[in-house]
């Protein structure tokens, strides 16, 4: 990484209103020089020449107003130096010497294109985030980097580049965190990557977000398929689970309260046909074993 060697700090500046006010008075006091010293009255040449140092000065002073708006500043560099920068809103007058260089301060989005990138277990996957972000520090934004918007750019893809393959696209174990399956957590390790990187430039970044997020075309139909499959294991899990537990429960209540008396193999045959009945897709047609005429 590059070494900070810029940081903001406030630049000399006076009210333009105080300023404006005294330089009409050396306005109007070098005119009058002028007038007189034409009109050949006492000492002409003396006070023509008052005069015209007098426009001179105005003019120079009239260098050196300017507006700061909100949300902006002004940075400035006098003769190849930084002398600092102003942030405060109003009408203002520095050195007129000093360019005053205009930075935006607002915060702006940043949408990445689609990446097709390489998640944690090696799968291709299409990958795009929205970034706000904003300029933080005048300085740095200006003289540490080139181009701190296209920097801001560059860095960011290559953030999201480096955010994919710390992550697999889907986790099948709940403690792992995953780009489908955490959202929050690599909204976080996003920003923690794209903060490291862009604080050279005087840059802050308020929120980044997963935008897109896709199988890339080659895998698509192979990892719904996949998809589809870990869902219908899922739930024949959770409905076999449950069926368990219910004939437990109907055994158990029975049991307690001695209804009837069965056997061993009576119970597995019991067992048997309620799990039938609650695990089968399809719906039971019960059968009623109403006994025999002779028994």
């Amino acid at each position: 990484m590059t070494p900070l060697s810029f940081h903001e700090f406030k630049g000399f500046r006076v009210s333009g209103y105080a300023v404006l006010a005294a330089a009409l008075v050396v306005l109007g006091l070098a005119v009058l020089g002028l007038v007189s010293g034409a009109r050949g009255e006492e000492t002409p040449a003396p006070v023509f020449f008052v005069g015209l140092a007098g426009m001179f000065v105005f003019s120079l002073t009239c260098a050196g107003f300017y507006t700061c708006q909100p949300g902006e500043a002004r940075v400035l560099v006098l003769f190849g130096s930084y002398t600092g920068s102003v942030r405060e809103p109003g009408f203002w007058w520095s050195n007129p010497f000093a360019v005053k260089k205009t930075i935006s301060l607002r915060s702006r989005n940043f949408a990445s294109e689609r990446l097709k990138v390489n998640d944690a277990a090696g799968n291709p996957v299409e990958i795009a985030a929205v970034i706000v972000w904003s300029v933080t520090d005048s300085a740095r934004a200006l003289f540490q980097v080139e181009q701190f918007e296209r920097f801001v750019s560059v860095q960011a893809e290559t953030a999201v580049r480096a955010l994919a393959s710390h992550f697999p696209y889907d986790s099948h174990e709940d403690d792992k965190p995953s780009l489908r399956g955490s959202p929050d957590e690599v909204a976080a390790g996003l920003h923690h990557e794209l903060q490291e990187r862009l604080d050279q430039a005087g840059v802050t970044i308020h929120e980044a977000r997963i935008s897109h997020l896709a199988y890339a075309p080659e895998i698509a139909q192979a990892m719904l398929r996949r998809q589809q499959a870990q869902a219908v294991i899922a739930a024949r899990t959770q409905i076999v689970e449950g069926a368990v537990s219910m004939v437990e429960m109907a055994l158990r209540r029975l049991q307690e309260h001695d209804v009837v008396t069965l056997d061993e193999e009576r119970k597995a045959a019991m067992v048997s046909n309620l799990l039938v009945v609650l695990v089968s897709e399809t719906e039971a047609q019960p059968v009623v074993n109403a006994g025999t005429l002779y028994a």
